[in-house]
């Protein structure tokens, strides 16, 4: 048996701590591998040790099998766990690791390279009588060849990266009209995230429900699986809520699914930790659509079922130990959803966010399980993938497992970045999700909010308690008449005022204080009385109109957040001397976020109309189209192609139509 003593984790974030966690806890030595831009990330710091892979890119770090296994030698680990993405269900690099005289933690080279071509791991699922979706390799570029090739699968239909995960290089085509184009993006993504811009066509179900049963398997041919997992609700077919079990599963197909996951792992030897995918039709059927070669994401749910450390029986099973239990040994315990917090814009399209994180405060209650990879003052750069988190919360009934996660979600201190954990508590409680309509179409059928619009009590709340917030700090940091009272002042007649914006819209707070340290108040009409009992760290314990509540108010700049127990209320305070605003090019297109411009479809002189394609912006290994929002004539393009843009850059200017 090769017992593991140090382990160097490839990869980054959220997936390297939780991966060091359960090392640590097994006694072995833990090694971090970063990127530049990860030099004081949260993993680097509590890994045992940490080696500089010497780059900014995924391509010069994460990507970089040689500088890893160099790595993993300069630090003397004696085995490589890669997490998932980067190079996870590479099976050249797994051979490399092995060739190097390390310890792979993960399945073998053969079952990786088996899977990792999309097509013919369906190749081997028909062998093996497991049923697949009709699908076609696309050999050609003509779009005469891709119309053809199109035709035998049928619209709607996916165009999918042979060599593609977590919703990148994929696109759903309804009409030939869109094929090329969609062909074309989804190589140009697949090529930037996984060296590889293979793509094949495959037929699309709609209404149906993404459905994954986790296998585990050993060295011995002992093959278990460890129940189904519901990953339907998606925003670029990319997972953001997974739960296990699946609400549309019943015991009978639970049953079906689970054998047709074994029949998958032992057609192909497999010897790990993997994932069985199935898109399930309403009618019952299911269709297998790949076999993940590694940890998934959303582990931790069935961690929350079964009891199982799924790591853990990675290390064991790499370390040649045979499964310790059967499959008569596991069974369903509760129910446990998991809520990926990614810093991005539902409201704009969930387009990525970046910048700074002001704050980071998991709520204390209820109880929930953060994976994170940030903590307070982490950069969201575009180097990376935007996921902030995982927040897993585990119940005995699916009902309470949704309205925890939303609770917690709801008083949960993430400030400084655009996040979609608004958008996630409005899908947590929406009537569908509670009652089990989960179709990867959920959110384009039911349209949840894609943003939190506080009430106005809670704003006026908000903006008196920032406003008390701030008094009391200016009070603190002065440095003579320190025995005045806070709020003095030598007219009292005269009440203090602090102005804020609030999603556009302007907040006088007004305030005078009386003789026993309380003050009366008015906002927009609306008056009453208030005390601030005390300010510790960002927690005020603020009494208003009789109802003392505790609230989190977190300044940076003119911003201010206050996390109230129904949610974020965001403010910008309003300066007494009004700055000078930069002036916007009229007709000017801006980049939303910097990126890397990988093509331009406008030119001087163009006509263009409303929905045009202008470019194609590349940012956080995701295409972002620049679209006309009217119809123009194109005056001005500022950019080329392969051309690196900051956010707010002007890209182009198109002058509107009379």
């Amino acid at each position: 048996m090769a017992r593991i003593t140090k382990l160097l984790v490839a990869n980054r974030g959220e997936i390297a701590r939780r991966i060091m966690r359960t090392a640590r806890e097994m006694g072995i030595a833990t090694v971090a591998v970063y990127a530049n831009p990860d030099a004081g990330a949260p993993f680097v710091r509590e890994a045992d040790e940490a080696v500089a892979l010497g780059g900014t890119s995924s391509t010069e770090t994460y990507l970089d099998a040689k500088k890893v296994i160099e790595a993993a030698k300069r630090a003397g680990a004696d085995a490589i766990h890669p997490g998932y993405g980067f190079l996870a269900e590479n099976a050249a690099f797994a051979r490399a690791v092995v060739t190097a005289g390390l310890t792979w933690v993960g399945p073998s080279a053969k079952a990786i390279a088996a899977m990792g071509d999309k097509l013919e791991a369906k190749r081997l699922m028909v062998k093996a009588g497991v049923p697949t979706l009709p699908s076609v390799e696309l050999a050609g570029d003509g779009a005469g060849d891709l119309a053809k090739r199109a035709a035998e699968v049928g619209y709607p239909l996916l165009v999918k990266a042979v060599a593609g995960g977590g919703g990148k290089g994929m696109r759903i085509v309804a009409h030939e009209s869109d094929l090329a184009e969609a062909v074309g993006g989804a190589r140009r993504e697949a090529a930037a995230a996984f060296g590889d811009d293979t793509v094949f066509l495959e037929r699309y179900l709609e209404r149906s429900c993404h459905v994954e049963v986790q296998v585990l398997g050993d060295h011995y041919g002992n093959v278990v699986h460890c129940f189904e997992r519901e990953c339907s609700i998606q925003r670029r077919h990319q997972k953001i809520i997974e739960e296990a079990p699946s609400p549309a599963v019943d015991d009978e197909l639970r049953a079906r699914m689970g054998i047709a996951a074994l029949e998958a792992a032992r057609a192909i030897g497999y010897d790990n930790a993997g994932t069985v995918e199935f898109m399930l039709a309403p009618g019952g059927e299911f269709y297998f659509l790949e076999v993940n070669t590694r940890l998934q994401v959303e582990h931790p749910v069935t961690e929350a079922i079964t009891g199982l450390d799924l790591v853990r029986e990675q290390i064991h099973i790499a370390e040649g130990r045979p499964l310790a239990f059967t499959q008569g040994d596991l069974a369903i315990r509760g129910h446990a959803i998991e809520a990926r917090l990614y810093a991005e814009d539902p409201a704009a399209g969930f387009l990525p966010a970046i910048g700074r994180i002001v704050a980071w405060a998991p709520p204390a209650h209820p109880p929930a399980r953060f994976d994170s990879g940030v903590e307070t003052g982490s950069e969201v750069s575009v180097h990376f993938d935007p996921m902030l988190a995982k927040v897993i919360v585990h119940a005995d009934t699916r009902d309470e497992a949704a309205l925890r996660l939303a609770t917690v979600l709801e008083r949960l201190q993430v400030h400084g970045v655009t996040t979609n954990r608004d958008f996630i508590v409005h899908v947590l409680r929406h009537p569908a999700f509670l009652e089990g309509d989960t179709t990867t179409d959920f959110i384009d059928r039911h349209d949840p909010e894609r943003e939190h619009v506080p009430l106005p009590d809670d704003v006026h709340i908000a903006a008196l308690a920032a406003a008390l917030v701030a008094q009391d700090a200016r009070r603190r940091a002065a440095r003579v008449l320190t025995t005045i009272p806070s709020g003095w002042r030598n007219n009292p007649a005269v009440p203090q005022q602090a102005r804020y914006t609030h999603r556009g819209d302007e907040l006088a707070v007004r305030y005078q204080p009386c003789r026993d340290g309380s003050f009366t108040w008015s906002i927009d009409g609306q008056e009453g009385a208030a005390r601030l009992w005390g300010v510790d760290g960002s927690n005020a314990d603020i009494e208003v109109d009789g109802v003392r509540r505790v609230l989190q108010v977190t300044s940076s700049g003119d911003r201010t957040w206050v996390q109230t127990t129904r949610g974020e209320v965001q403010l910008v305070a309003i300066p007494r001397f009004p700055r000078r605003e930069a002036e916007a090019v009229a007709g000017g297109y801006a980049a939303p976020m910097p990126g890397k411009i990988v093509r331009v479809d406008a030119a001087p002189g163009q006509r263009v109309a409303k929905g045009d394609i202008l470019l194609i912006l590349e940012a956080m290994k995701m295409e972002h189209r620049i679209t006309a929002t009217s119809n123009g004539i194109v005056a001005e393009v500022r950019v080329h192609e392969g051309q690196q843009v900051d956010a707010g850059a002007v890209l182009l200017v198109v002058e509107a139509e009379e």
